[in-house]
Parts: structure tokens; sequence; C-alpha cells
């Protein structure tokens, strides 16, 4: 099992960007993945992106393909998620999870195949 905390939520205007990052304690394997996924009170949980870094495999949801970017610093322990040109529909609540191992392609965006999990960071975006 892996502790996961996330930090660099906020409240923005629409347009801004922020950039959310994820610490991992413990050891990451080879076929482990990280993913990003959002929710807001009263619906589903969804999968916002998620890296298989020791293949240079990443996956985003398509509402925000091209404007948020994941990614994995394996020095520092770290996933990020980078947020550009924020909107108000990107507010929800961010967690960071983790699959271990996975054997599929690339890495998984449902929540279903995650095991461990972090207590989220609250990402508001105004317009």
């Amino acid at each position: 099992q892996v502790q996961l905390v996330e930090s660099g939520g906020g409240s923005v205007q629409a347009g801004e960007s922020l950039k959310l990052s994820c610490v991992i304690s413990g050891t990451l394997g080879s076929r482990d993945c990280m993913g990003w996924f959002r929710q807001v009170p009263g619906k589903k949980r969804e999968g916002v992106a998620c890296i298989r870094s020791a293949v240079g495999s990443t996956v985003y949801l398509d509402s925000v393909k091209g404007r948020f970017t994941i990614s994995q610093d394996n020095a520092k322990n770290t996933v990020y998620l980078q947020m550009n040109n924020l909107k108000p529909e990107d507010t929800a609540m961010y967690y960071c999870a983790a699959v271990r191992p996975w054997y599929g392609g690339g890495c998984p965006i449902q929540e279903g195949y995650y095991n461990d999990w972090g207590q989220g960071t609250q990402v508001t975006v105004s317009s």
C-alpha cells in the first residue's frame, strides 16, 4: 500500500492555471499506474488522466485534452497535473490514485481499477 497526499488546489478565474501535486510514499513498480480523478457532489467520480511512467503512456478525459498534462517525477516520488485554461466545469475535488500492478495496455482511467487514494484537493474555477 502507498500513501498519497495531494496539494495545489485553490480558487482561480476561468482561463487561469493550477498545478496539482501528489506525493507518493512508497515505491512504484514498472507496472504501476497513477491517475487523477475528480468528483462533484452528487455526481460519480470521473477519471481525468492517468500515467504509466515506465512506458511513457498517458490517457486523458476528452474534455481536458490539450489543457491538462499529467507527469511523474520518480526522483521526487511525485505525480503532477498541470491544468491550463481552466473552465468553471473543471470545478471539483481532485483525487490522486494508484493502481498496483496494472497488466493491461497503457493505463486505466476507470476508478474501479485503483487501489490507493489520496484525500483530495479542491479546485474551484469561477467565470
